[in-house]
């Protein structure tokens, strides 16, 4: 009883956690809002149009596309809208392809379905009868194709944003030193920018834990202030604003303004451009929703209320409108907070950028590259410096080079409107092959909503020679370079699945294979969740000796936002006992993150693993599919066992304590000068190792019923003593020389620069150097 107590304490305090650190992560961006709006409005020739109605028409406009979109659509709809918790793109594209079969995913497996994570209540599409369109994925993969571009479309505008987005919100809210010093320099406004959005990227690596307690605090300080201070300006300056909230002020808008008013509406727009940030957790959108409905939406209403009664008695001061409304006593205080609230808005996007180019990482549709994880972060925040680097370089390009905030708004529309649209359309197939609702009310949502965003988005695109062509430039490089991995690594797993070994060749060798099998484990990472990968036979071919212990190593991402630790390893056996040949299919989510503090903790967890399916296998127990290359054996769910681990005590040390894991294989050699040789080499190729701590596992329990259990079980703790050997394939590909034009440009030069200049394998899959064995494979695609 003590212990739920304590169970549920722990839980209420992170409930209260995510609530307290989601407030400023979703609603920082739509926030800062109003310190661009009317600017970016009221830009080009609109600008003609000085009079109190143009003005009271677009607070119309403003307000009308901030209830129907922020509200309505965001708030009260899209915040339903989840998988397993978690929000955005990569959620509604994963629940398309677990129900409506259109996964280009690798590995894909029976077994996939009894994740607990899989299967929501309602989603089941096994009672539903199907029509032709439902089996349109089935039967046309080009459908399966043309979706995830679609949804690389969408990662690509969100990569967009992580660049426009610090570039607008940070020099927006520097702007406002103008107001108290006309001849202050644009150029030096730049700069100060420029120092803080560089500051903002050097200090990624320290992660936000830290500092991130501030965020909310900050966000409910700025929006209390920018209420209060619409609530001044309407009683201070016309009062009769709130004549405006009628749609009939839309109609006079457009009646006034003509081509030029549907123009502006590319500006308008960027008063929902927050309106897509994904909520954390699922526990929290009831709060959400409350929060944006009851304070966020009333606060942001005030604000563009207050402006739009300022500038009509102000229109000359439309360029700086919403400093120019703040008053003298209150100035310095509030741009200090808007300061404040633009980082944090930046820190956001470029936290949801990191977690975007992750999930196109983990569904094979973006380069391999480092992510960062540390357990004192906030949970499953992460770091990727390359990305970092690059949004880096990219948003202090874009903010020297423009010559005013109005381009960089143009820009940032486009970006967002596109990917609001494109969320649109994915929701609106999700009503019908997700939810399994009819096909007129799918298309009923997108007529409502998708029509509106079309003619928002039109209107953003007139502006592509102002700025707009930013973002289409930037995406296209990031799509076309999704896409070329995309391509280059399915047709590697293709060739990998048609050039693997049969089983009866393996059997024909005999259980030493017709090798020399030395002590210690040998992991043979490879893409096929079955069969043996041409890489073993290959190595063999090179040098006829392994370890005693053989493991096939599987890394794959299920279509789901994360997999459960107890169902994360599936492990059988390949051919029979004698063989000592075991499957392991680490299970991944799309948002899932290494835990792991170092290797240590991933072969002791590997290792239990085996065990306990030895002990399953003998007692007839476990769950899974049949593994096709295996003899009568079974995927079992090792860690659904009640008695997972306890047979097994661990130990912690630290430096070159205790015995190491290296390919080499010699610390329990009776060669002194090997064991020193061998520590040498590890302090010199990683200094790091002598700072490392070191778990070690030991097996406290040897009472087994069986004893051929327990012969087994010792065997493979004996070869655990001497050593893991990680084995992975160095691969070379190249097209056919009889192939397309396209395909040969595709793969030897785009898809061989990509490979050549992103991450190793090994640093992708955080395997230590010093244990690590590369085997040369030449591809043929």
């Amino acid at each position: 009883m003590l212990f739920k107590q304590d169970e549920n304490k722990t839980r209420s305090k992170h409930f209260l956690l995510l609530v307290y650190q989601s407030f400023g992560i979703v609603f920082g961006d739509l926030a800062t809002s109003p310190l661009y709006v009317y600017r970016s409005a009221f830009a080009g020739r609109l600008r003609h149009y000085q009079s109190e109605e143009a003005v009271f028409g677009a607070f119309s406009v403003i307000f009308w596309t901030l209830s129907f979109f922020s509200l309505f659509k965001y708030a009260v709809f899209m915040l339903s809208v989840n998988d397993n918790g978690e929000g955005g793109i990569f959620a509604l594209y994963s629940l398309l392809c677990r129900h409506g079969k259109f996964s280009l995913l690798p590995n894909q497996q029976a077994s996939d379905e009894e994740l607990s994570t899989y299967q929501h209540a309602g989603y089941s599409n096994r009672s539903v009868p199907a029509s032709s369109f439902r089996r349109l994925p089935d039967r046309d993969k080009k459908s399966k194709l043309a979706l995830l571009i679609l949804v690389l479309m969408a990662a690509s505008m969100a990569m967009t944003l992580g660049v426009l987005t610090p570039a607008i919100s940070v020099v927006s809210s520097i702007e406002g030193l103008k107001v108290q010093s006309n001849d202050l320099n644009h150029r030096i406004m730049v700069a100060l920018a420029g120092v803080l959005l560089l500051s903002l990227f050097v200090l990624q690596y320290q992660g936000t834990h830290k500092v991130a307690f501030i965020f909310s605090p900050v966000v409910l300080l700025w929006l209390l202030s920018i209420a209060a201070l619409g609530v001044y300006n309407i009683m201070h300056w016309n009062p009769r604003i709130y004549e405006a909230l009628s749609p009939i002020y839309i109609y006079r808008f457009f009646r006034l303004t003509g081509i030029d008013g549907w123009i502006s509406l590319g500006g308008a727009l960027l008063c929902i451009t927050g309106s897509k940030k994904e909520a954390p957790c699922k526990s929290i959108y009831l709060f959400l929703q409350v929060a944006f409905c009851f304070f966020v939406y009333p606060c942001l209403v005030l604000q563009y209320m207050g402006q739009a009664a300022f500038l009509s008695k102000n229109f000359s001061a439309i360029s700086l409108s919403f400093y120019a409304s703040v008053p003298d006593a209150v100035f310095w205080p509030v741009l200090v907070i808007a300061i404040l609230a633009t980082v944090v808005v930046s820190q956001a996007v470029l936290s949801a950028t990191f977690s975007t180019v992750k999930q196109c990482h983990a569904l094979g549709c973006f380069p391999r590259v480092k992510i960062v994880h540390k357990s004192k972060w906030i949970d499953r925040q992460i770091y990727v410096p390359e990305i970092n680097w690059i949004l880096m370089v990219l948003c202090s390009a874009v903010t020297l080079g423009s010559q005013d905030t109005t381009r960089i708004g143009n820009a940032y529309g486009i970006a967002s409107m596109t990917l609001i649209f494109i969320t649109t359309s994915l929701i609106s197939l999700s009503i019908y092959f997700v939810w399994h609702k009819g096909l007129a009310l799918a298309l009923s949502f997108f007529i409502l909503f998708g029509t509106i965003e079309l003619t928002f988005l039109f209107s953003s695109y007139i502006r592509i020679l102002q700025g707009g062509w930013v973002p289409l430039l930037l995406s296209s490089i990031f799509l076309f370079t999704m896409f070329v991995w995309h391509y280059g690594s399915r047709k590697k797993y293709l060739y990998d699945q048609n050039h693997k070994l049969p089983m009866k060749w393996i059997l024909t060798l005999g259980s030493d294979l017709g090798i020399v099998r030395v002590p210690g484990i040998g992991l043979i990472y490879t893409h096929l969740a079955n069969g043996v990968p041409a890489t073993f036979s290959h190595f063999l071919t090179n040098l006829p000796a392994f370890y005693q212990i053989i493991v096939f190593v599987c890394d794959k991402t299920v279509p789901v936002p994360f997999v459960p630790q107890k169902e994360r390893y599936l492990v059988g056996r390949i051919g029979p006992k004698s063989y000592r040949m075991y499957r392991c299919i680490v299970q991944n989510g799309y948002k899932d993150v290494n835990e792991n503090e170092n290797e240590y903790d991933f072969e002791n967890a590997l290792i239990m693993s085996i065990a306990e399916f030895i002990q399953l296998e003998a007692e007839g127990g476990g769950s899974g599919t049949p593994d096709g290359g295996s003899i009568g054996g079974r995927l079992a769910v090792v860690k659904s066992s009640e008695n997972f681990g306890k047979r097994f005590g661990i130990s912690k040390s630290n430096g070159f304590e205790g015995t190491s894991s290296s390919s080499l294989n010699i610390t329990s050699s009776k060669s002194a000068t090997l064991v020193k040789l061998k520590m040498m080499y590890d302090e010199q190729e990683s200094p790091e190792v002598k700072f490392k701590t070191r778990v070690q596992l030991t097996l406290v329990d040897t009472r087994y019923k069986d004893s051929f259990v327990k012969e087994e079980v010792m065997r493979l703790m004996e070869a655990k003593k001497f050593g893991v050997a990680y084995v992975i394939g160095h691969s070379n590909s190249k097209a056919k020389w009889n192939s397309p034009f396209l395909k040969r440009f595709l793969i030897n030069i785009v898809y061989s620069f990509l490979r050549k200049n992103c991450r190793a394998p090994s640093i992708a899959l955080s395997i230590p150097q010093t244990s690590l064995i590369e085997v040369g494979m030449n591809y043929t695609l």
